[in-house]
């Protein structure tokens, strides 16, 4: 059942007094009343509502996350280190609707949850929800370079893009360009607008709109930031489970799998998180086992001709992902002021690389 705080009928009543730490003032008073009656509503007497630990998880770029545990208690799930005793905050980045609507993403949450995708939702607040924490391994960009990590999560992405998800079924990629190209040179100064050819993207979204649209190509539901933070495996069994589904919609495959390879240059925990190394895009064979893997693992066969073209589809929707997370940044650097984050810097790699790959990758065969 959703723990969902009901609207105060008089005044609203302060929140429990609570164990403080690090990171607690950044939760909000209805986020910790929900924590207080979670405690008792998932672990009764065995935990002391009260007595929580918050402690911020680094590495989000659109939210801001917290893992909340509750210490000690006796038996049941949370025997031992009470690895079962905790639960995640996630606080909405500010202005970040520009980029989704929320009200989608959270019907997309929770029909994740009926598919046994994800975490469950626990509770919302305004500006933000408590989810079931997942007693998983959040994974480091070397494990993306893993090949029995890799395989695995070629055979997720598969089952993910066959989900049987509610509503249109139509793709989102090029309106959703045009849409954010439209809020960045709002927000932009002309001297940033400049900088970033912004002038030109239009023509550009439009050319890879038509030159993509008219191909024979598969649609499914797409998870569209398949970065390593948003992948987590549980090592004793060795599955591989996708969160965080803000941007996910209907879109070509290829594309989901193209931002996928993208994100194989980023170390979003390094020193310097938003500089990217374009040098660790996968190789050409490297690109192939992942699609081999992808292509068979609903029980297909696929052909030499077959991986060779979703291979070519791929590296056109590689810079249809530069653009996409290009404007990403540059608005992000505009509305989102709580992450610390070079944004503008992370756009400005995301367009150079675009330019730079663009002639060679559109010579290349597709159909």
């Amino acid at each position: 059942m959703v723990a969902v705080d009901p609207p105060p009928r008089e005044a609203a009543a302060a929140p429990p007094a609570m164990k403080r730490s690090a990171s607690f003032d950044r939760v909000p008073e209805e986020a910790r009343r929900i924590l207080h009656r979670l405690a008792g509503e998932l672990w009764g007497g065995d935990v002391d509502p009260a007595a929580l630990a918050v402690s911020q998880l680094k590495g989000a770029m659109t939210n801001e996350v917290f893992r909340i545990t509750w210490p000690g208690g006796g038996g049941g799930e949370g025997e031992g280190e009470g690895d079962h005793r905790k639960v995640l905050v996630r606080i909405y980045g500010q202005g970040v609707e520009v980029f989704f609507d929320r009200a989608d993403e959270v019907r997309t949450f929770e029909c994740m949850s009926r598919h046994g995708q994800g975490p469950r939702l626990l509770g919302r607040f305004p500006n933000g929800r408590i989810e079931e924490f997942i007693n998983a391994r959040t994974l480091s960009a070397a494990d993306l370079r893993d090949a029995e990590i890799s395989s695995l999560i070629a055979k997720k992405l598969r089952e993910f893009h066959d989900l049987d998800m509610p509503g249109p079924k139509n793709v989102s990629l090029w309106q959703r360009l045009r849409r954010w190209l439209e809020e960045a040179r709002g927000r932009c100064s002309p001297e940033e607008a400049r900088q970033f050819s912004l002038e030109k993207l239009g023509d550009e979204i439009a050319m890879l709109d038509i030159a993509l649209s008219g191909v024979d190509q598969r649609v499914g539901f797409c998870h569209n930031d398949l970065q390593y933070g948003n992948i987590m495996i549980y090592e004793e069994t060795r599955q591989v489970t996708l969160i965080d589904y803000e941007y996910a919609s209907f879109n070509p495959v290829a594309f989901d799998i193209a931002n996928h390879f993208c994100e194989m240059s980023a170390d979003y925990h390094s020193a310097t998180p938003h500089v990217l190394d374009f040098t660790k895009y996968p190789g050409i064979d490297e690109q192939r086992r992942f699609v081999q893997t992808y292509l068979s693992s609903s029980g297909e066969n696929p052909s030499d001709a077959e991986v060779e073209h979703l291979l070519g589809l791929i590296a056109k929707y590689s810079l249809a992902s530069h653009i996409f997370w290009g404007l990403w940044g540059i608005i992000s650097g505009h509305v989102n002021k709580n992450i610390d984050f070079e944004y503008q810097e992370y756009a400005r790699q995301r367009f150079d690389q675009y330019w730079k790959t663009k002639d060679q990758t559109l010579g290349s065969k597709s159909n």
